[in-house]
């Protein structure tokens, strides 16, 4: 059965011949270039210098030798912008800070501070001051004919890929803190710092309102722009990354996200679910199990990275209380501890665990809880890998 027919199995809640594999399909399901780089060593590949994709994580390019090998059936599909607002093109050599020669875009542009720093400029404009993290806005704009025409290009060259297809659209993001900095802007404008930001979700209500309310109305235009492109191409698309969940706790109420984020992702969705065959992706991070029963309401059909290890998230209560209603895409194998500081048995053990819980009745997708992190073992990395094919009986 080809990769895309076993994720949907999956996503419909049917039992699938195997568990499908994500790794590289978002941002948050990929690898730091450096595991890019120790797994192309380690299976004896050629050596050649691994693709930066997303330089704000630092994820390398899972090449299709590497797909290859760890069984993956998904592909992200995009038109190649970075968070850092220029595109994937033109590639160059760059040395990284830790010695790895990899290849980057061309307008990614870096210049060290006096504390040895790197320090990149916005869509790679060495005109403006370097990127200020206090820096922040909230800026979404309607989709340009030329992006449009991109998108076009991108699906026409699509149509015959056997693997679940995941869209980052861009532009549905609703306060995600990841943008806040407005990485991608020379002249940031707003509300710039972080905390202030956080601050602002709970005094300036009104504010953030308005702010969700122009984004979501751009965002559906967008959408309803690239519909008549993307058609059915698309398997799933990617929503927001707006963390709720901290390790212990949250950011908010339950009671605020169902005031201040629900109608706007319930819009978003609502559209999406009317109007494509699309099912939409939410990332959060952290201890949000009593967030789960409104993010199945705001329409959402997967949940990712499923955080496991943090408070209150205990594996079999998520697919015994939710797991016919949401797609749990993550939780496969722990990344603060077991993956960078166990031992390869106990990476195995993990995964294996992990899938028997969350594989019952389909609903889950593997992946690890966010990316793989750098100087993570070699031969933990692979243990997934192995786990993963004698689960699957390969």
């Amino acid at each position: 059965m080809k990769s895309k027919n076993i994720v949907e199995q999956t996503l419909n809640h049917e039992q699938p011949d195997r568990v499908p594999v994500d790794f590289g399909g978002t941002g948050q399901t990929g690898m730091h270039v450096s595991c890019v780089e120790a797994l192309r060593d380690y299976y004896g590949l050629k050596k050649i210098p691994v693709k930066v994709t997303e330089p704000y994580q630092m994820l390398g390019e899972i090449d299709d030798e590497l797909i290859e090998i760890i069984g993956i059936d998904t592909s992200p599909v995009d038109i190649g912008y970075t968070m850092f607002g220029f595109r994937n093109e033109n590639w160059k050599e760059w040395k990284t800070p830790w010695g790895q020669v990899v290849l980057v875009a061309g307008e990614f542009n870096t210049i060290l501070d006096e504390n040895g720093d790197v320090l990149i400029f916005p869509q790679g404009d060495k005109s403006v001051p370097p990127l200020n993290p206090e820096d922040n806005t909230e800026e979404f704009n309607l989709i340009s004919r030329e992006d449009i025409l991109r998108w076009k290009y991108v699906i026409a060259n699509i149509k015959n890929n056997e693997k679940a297809l995941i869209g980052n659209i861009g532009g549905t993001a609703l306060g995600d803190v990841a943008m806040v900095p407005a990485v991608n802007m020379k002249h940031p404008k707003g509300i710039r710092d972080v905390q202030e930001w956080y601050i602002s979700t709970l005094v300036r209500q009104d504010y953030i309102h308005e702010i969700f309310e122009t984004q979501s109305e751009i965002a559906i235009k967008n959408l309803s722009a690239l519909k008549p492109v993307i058609g059915d191409a698309l398997d799933v698309v990617f929503i927001c990354g707006t963390d709720f969940g901290t390790q212990t706790s949250s950011f908010c109420s339950v009671d605020t996200y169902d005031k201040l984020w629900m109608p706007y992702y319930k819009k978003i969705n609502d559209w999406i679910h009317e109007n494509t065959s699309w099912k939409t992706f939410k990332h959060c991070c952290g201890s949000i199990k009593a967030f789960i029963p409104s993010l199945i309401e705001s329409g959402f059909d997967i949940l990712n990275p499923v955080q496991y290890s943090a408070a209150n998230m205990d594996s079999q209560q998520l697919k015994n209380e939710f797991g016919d209603e949401i797609t749990f895409w993550g939780g496969g194998v722990d990344t603060q501890k077991i993956l960078p500081f166990g031992t390869p048995g106990e990476v195995r053990n993990a995964v294996l665990q992990q899938c028997k819980i969350f594989s019952k009745n389909g609903g889950f997708v593997f992946s690890s809880v966010h990316n793989i992190q750098a100087n993570t073992p070699i031969e933990n990395i692979v243990a997934i890998i192995n786990a993963l094919k004698e689960f699957n009986g390969s």
